[in-house]
């Protein structure tokens, strides 16, 4: 029985003579790239989805599907989701925005929400998290602790959110050690731990003493703890894959974001909105540090995370050049986050040519 058929029988379940007892729960979707095992993007939604439940107890019923990939097979889970009586859908990778959008406009009384997404509709709200205040604390991490100025860096896709990560790690790690560059791999994939493992293998050949990435599995972290070099996780805190690797990760943590938007669908004040939290939200955090890592330089971390989240500091804020040297961002002035959002260009410091 699919996971789908085994939650239609459970709201058959509920229904007697034809009326829904009053205390329906609220019925909430999710839709996954990778698997919820990947311990990386998916798994965090999914552990964001269990949160929900212990929260909410019987008055939600969720249910996902992992493993979706992008364009018309979204459509036909998100399509399915919608079908079968679900209130609130969340769909949590960038290409399902358009499939997301259609199935919207079919099914006006579901309530969707698409993470990463910048399209919005009465039914359809976005919402992502500023990653970037992330990789900038742990850009100055790696500028401090390289060896041999050369930081590798894999990657999914070249789009804007990628390309903010990209670059406020280097301008990060340019700041205290103008000496490093950034070498970036590009997988194609979110979730690929053969392509990932052999990018890390291919920038460690390179000469890259610490790798960072973008991408989902902790394949990368694995292949830093055999070669003896150091690594930062993805989406959620990967140190026991590499316990003396792993320096720290970037954590996702989606759940009270999940628990505000259940309880708005509950209180009937869901509207949609378009969210991008950051250190101050408490939807980016920092997973443990690793010991390794030498007091000042852990002192100068926590001041980066500490100015970010107070506003003293941001990670895009001028003077910032490309790799061509032109001036994009001016001194004393900050990337407004219209340009983050279409963000498509390389700053100085990182090597290589823009995948098209």
């Amino acid at each position: 029985m699919s996971r789908f058929t085994r939650f239609a029988a459970m709201a058959a379940a509920l229904l007697i003579g034809g009326q829904a007892l009053a205390a329906d729960p609220v019925k909430v979707g999710f839709v996954y790239v990778g698997p919820v095992g990947d311990h990386g993007w998916s798994y965090e939604h999914d552990q964001a989805r269990k949160q929900l439940e212990a929260h909410f107890g019987d008055k939600v019923k969720t249910a996902f599907v992992e493993n979706v990939a992008e364009g018309a097979d979204s459509e036909r889970v998100i399509n399915q989701f919608a079908q079968q009586g679900f209130d609130l859908v969340f769909t949590t990778s960038f290409g399902f925005m358009n499939p997301t959008l259609k199935v919207a406009k079919r099914f006006p009384k579901v309530k969707f929400e698409h993470a990463t997404g910048y399209k919005r509709t009465d039914n359809v709200g976005t919402y992502a998290a500023r990653f970037y205040e992330g990789r900038a604390v742990i850009g100055t991490i790696a500028g401090h602790m390289t060896k041999s100025n050369v930081i590798g860096y894999i990657a999914p896709f070249p789009i804007p959110e990628v390309m903010r990560g990209i670059n406020a790690f280097t301008i990060a790690l340019r700041a205290v050690n103008p000496k490093a560059e950034v070498k970036v791999i590009w997988t194609n994939s979110w979730y690929d731990p053969g392509r990932e493992r052999e990018a890390a293998e291919t920038l460690i050949a390179q000469g890259a003493d610490i790798l960072s990435q973008h991408t989902d599995s902790p394949a990368p972290v694995q292949v830093a703890q055999e070669k003896g070099v150091l690594a930062f996780g993805q989406a959620s805190d990967m140190s026991r894959f590499g316990p003396d690797a792993h320096l720290t990760a970037i954590v996702d943590d989606w759940a009270p974001y999940y628990t505000a938007r259940v309880q708005a669908v509950i209180d009937g004040t869901w509207k949609p909105a378009d969210t991008w939290g950051g250190f101050d939200s408490g939807m980016v955090v920092m997973a443990p540090y690793n010991d390794r890592i030498p007091a000042d330089v852990l002192a100068a971390a926590e001041q980066m995370e500490d100015a970010i989240r107070t506003g003293k500091h941001h990670p895009f804020q001028g003077p910032i050049t490309n790799q061509a040297g032109e001036v994009m961002v001016k001194d004393g002035e900050t990337l407004g986050d219209d340009k983050l959002l279409s963000m498509d260009w390389y700053v100085q410091g990182v090597q290589g040519r823009l995948p098209n």
